[in-house]
C-alpha cells in the first residue's frame, strides 16, 4: 500500500471509456476528509462535475460542490470544483502579471485571445495547468482565496498526458524568455516533485491496459511521477474458480441447476436452462479476459486499486460508493 498523503495534486488521467472522471470525482469526495478542503478541476470543457453532480453549468470560478465522505466519527470536508476555461484563464493570466484587466477584456471582445490559444496549443495547455499549479501553490497574488488540502484533476486521456503536463518543453519554441516560460519551468518543477501523483484509469480489456503501460513509460521518460493505476468497473467476482472452468469448458451440471432453480420458486420455461448456462459461458469466457488483462497490470508494478462495476450506474449515491472503496483501498 502506499502512502499520498503528502500528495497536492492528484492528477487522473485514462483512456476515454474508462471512467477517468468519475474515479476523479470519487477521489475528491474521499480526500475531502474532516476539516479538509479540495479543490475538483476539469479541464476538457465538457461540464463533466457539473452533470456528474447535478447542478449547473460552472463558471471559471471556484465553488463549494458538496461536502466530502464522511470519517467514522461524522466528520467531512468540503469539496470545491472549478472549470478551468483557457481564454479566462489568459484573461486572468494578463491581469495578474500585465495588468491588462480591462485592456485584457477589449481583446477578449476582438477575438485575439481565442486567436492565440488556438494557434499555440502549447499556450493553452500551459495556461489550463498554470490555473492548476496555482489552486495547488496559493501566493499573495490570489487574495481571499482557499488554501486547498489536496487538488484533483480530471485531466485529459492518457494519449495526451504527457505532452499536457509537460509544459516546458511544449512552450520551449514558443517563448524563450519571460513570465510565461519562467511560470512553466517553476510549474514543471511541482509536476516532477512528490507533492504529485498522476493516477491511471483503466479497464480489465486490452487495449485501455496497453494504453495505459505505454502511458505510465512515457510519464517516467521525461521524469513525471506515476501515482496508482486504477482498475475501473470490475466485474462482480461471485463464482468460485471451478465453477467458472466448467462454465467455459460446457460441463456445469444442467440438471442441479433446474433443480436450483424449481427449489427457488422459478417456473423452469424451454429454453431458461439453455439461456443460463450460455450466459454463464460468456461470464466464464470474459472473467478469464479480465484476469489475463489483471496479470499484465499488476506487471506494470505500480499500486493497482479494483474499483467495482455497479448495478445502477453512476449518480451522487455512487460516487460516495466508489469514494468509500478508494478510502478503504488506501488511496484517500
Amino acid at each position: 500500500m502506499s502512502d499520498w498523503s503528502k500528495v497536492r495534486l492528484h492528477v487522473v488521467t485514462g483512456k476515454g471509456g474508462t471512467g477517468k472522471s468519475t474515479v476523479a470525482a470519487a477521489l475528491a469526495l474521499a480526500l475531502a476528509r474532516e476539516g479538509r478542503n479540495v479543490l475538483l478541476c476539469e479541464v476538457e470543457g465538457r461540464q463533466g462535475i457539473a452533470r456528474m453532480f447535478d447542478v449547473d453549468p460552472l463558471p471559471y470560478e471556484e465553488r463549494r460542490l458538496t461536502t466530502g465522505l464522511p470519517e467514522d466519527g461524522g466528520g467531512r470536508g468540503v469539496v470545491h470544483a472549478l472549470h478551468i476555461d483557457a481564454e479566462a484563464a489568459l484573461l486572468e493570466y494578463l491581469a495578474l502579471y500585465y495588468r491588462l484587466g480591462r485592456a485584457g477584456r477589449a481583446l477578449d471582445r476582438f477575438g485575439v485571445i481565442e486567436f492565440a490559444t488556438t494557434i499555440a496549443p502549447g499556450v493553452r495547455d500551459v495556461l489550463l495547468t498554470g490555473k492548476v499549479y496555482e489552486a495547488v501553490q496559493r501566493n499573495s497574488r490570489n487574495k481571499g482565496a482557499i488554501d486547498y488540502d489536496a487538488v484533483v484533476l480530471d485531466a485529459p486521456p492518457t494519449g495526451r498526458i504527457a505532452q499536457f503536463l509537460n509544459v516546458s518543453n511544449e512552450l520551449a519554441g514558443l517563448a524563450k524568455v519571460g513570465p510565461m516560460k519562467s511560470q512553466s519551468e517553476t510549474m514543471m518543477k511541482v509536476f516532477k516533485s512528490p507533492l504529485t501523483a498522476v493516477h491511471l484509469v483503466t479497464v480489465l480489456e486490452e487495449m485501455p491496459v496497453q494504453e495505459t503501460a505505454d502511458g505510465i513509460a512515457e510519464l517516467r521518460s521525461i521524469g513525471l511521477p506515476v501515482g496508482g493505476v486504477v482498475v475501473n468497473l470490475v466485474r462482480p467476482q461471485d463464482l468460485p474458480a471451478d465453477a467458472l472452468a466448467a462454465a467455459r469448458a460446457g460441463t456445469l451440471d444442467r440438471e442441479a441447476l433446474e433443480r436450483d432453480l424449481v427449489g427457488a420458486g422459478v417456473t423452469v420455461a424451454d429454453g431458461l436452462v439453455d439461456g443460463l448456462l450460455e450466459e454463464a459461458a460468456d461470464h466464464a469466457e470474459r472473467r478469464a479476459l479480465e484476469d489475463s488483462q489483471r496479470d499484465l497490470v499488476a506487471r506494470i508494478g505500480v499500486p493497482t486499486y479494483e474499483l467495482p462495476r455497479l448495478a445502477g450506474g453512476v449518480d451522487i449515491g455512487a460516487l460516495y460508493e466508489l469514494a468509500g472503496h478508494l478510502r478503504d483501498l488506501g488511496m484517500a
